[in-house]
C-alpha cells in the first residue's frame, strides 16, 4: 500500500511511501499486543523491593512468657510477626519481573500495532530533515506543521539522531526512536506516529522478518 509523504510544513510532496501489507495491513491481534506491552512494562521494574523476615531482624529469641495460662496469644520471641517491629510474613524479595516472549509473538504484536495505527489514520510519513544544532523551537515548528491535533507523538527516525532527540526532549508528549528500536508499547503510547521517509524501508525490513509471505 502507498501513503503520501508530507514535508515539514505539512504539505504534500507529491511522493508516496510504499508500506508492506504484511506489516501495515494485517489483522490486528490484541492479545499479542497485550503480552508485548506487559513484557515491556515488566522489564522496566527494578524488582529491588525487600522486607525483613523474622530471621533477619535484630531482637532476642527469648520466649516472652509461658505458653499457657496468660489468656493471650502464644509468642515465641519479640521478633514475632504479630508484634510491632517484628519480622514480616512472606514479605517481598528482590526478583526479576521479566518473562520470555516468543520472537514471532513480539513481531505479530508490533505489526498489529502498526496496522491498527494506520487503519486509524494515526501514521504520518514526513520527509527526512536534518538539524545542525538541537533547537526546541525548530522541532516545535515541524511538529505543529505535521502532527495535526494530536498531543502524544512518536517520531521515528531512520537512525539514532542525538540532535533530534535532544531537540524534542523538552517538548511534553514527544518521544523519538530510531526505526530499529520501535516496540509495541511505544507505538501504542503515542496518539500519532511520525515516520521519517528514510525510516520506512528500515521498518519494512525489520518488521517483515517473522511474517508469513
Amino acid at each position: 500500500m502507498k501513503i503520501d509523504i508530507l514535508n515539514t510544513q505539512g504539505s504534500a510532496t507529491g511522493r508516496q511511501a510504499d508500506l508492506l501489507d504484511s506489516v501495515f495491513g494485517i489483522e490486528v491481534n490484541e492479545h499479542a499486543m497485550y503480552l508485548a506491552v506487559k513484557q515491556f512494562l515488566a522489564r522496566q521494574r527494578q524488582g529491588t523491593h525487600k522486607a525483613k523476615e523474622r530471621g533477619e531482624i535484630k531482637g532476642s529469641t527469648k520466649k516472652l512468657f509461658k505458653q499457657k495460662g496468660t489468656g493471650g496469644a502464644r509468642r515465641g520471641s519479640i521478633k514475632s510477626p504479630v508484634l510491632r517491629g517484628g519480622g514480616r510474613v512472606f514479605g517481598p524479595k528482590p526478583r526479576n519481573y521479566g518473562f520470555k516472549l516468543n520472537k514471532k509473538v513480539k513481531a505479530l504484536a508490533r505489526n498489529s500495532a502498526l496496522s491498527s495505527k494506520l487503519a486509524a489514520g494515526e501514521i504520518i510519513i514526513i520527509e527526512d530533515f536534518i538539524m545542525e544544532t538541537p533547537s526546541t523551537k525548530a522541532m516545535n515548528n515541524i511538529l505543529d506543521g505535521v502532527k495535526g491535533g494530536f498531543k502524544k507523538v512518536l517520531l521515528v527516525t531512520k537512525e539514532f539522531d542525538p540532535i533530534v532527540m535532544k531537540a524534542a526532549s523538552n517538548i511534553p508528549g514527544v518521544d523519538v526512536l530510531a526505526a530499529k528500536d520501535i516496540n509495541t508499547y511505544q507505538l501504542l503510547k503515542g496518539d500519532v506516529i511520525l515516520l521519517q521517509e528514510g525510516a520506512v524501508n528500515v521498518v519494512n525490513e525489520l518488521c517483515s522478518k517473522y511474517t508469513k509471505n
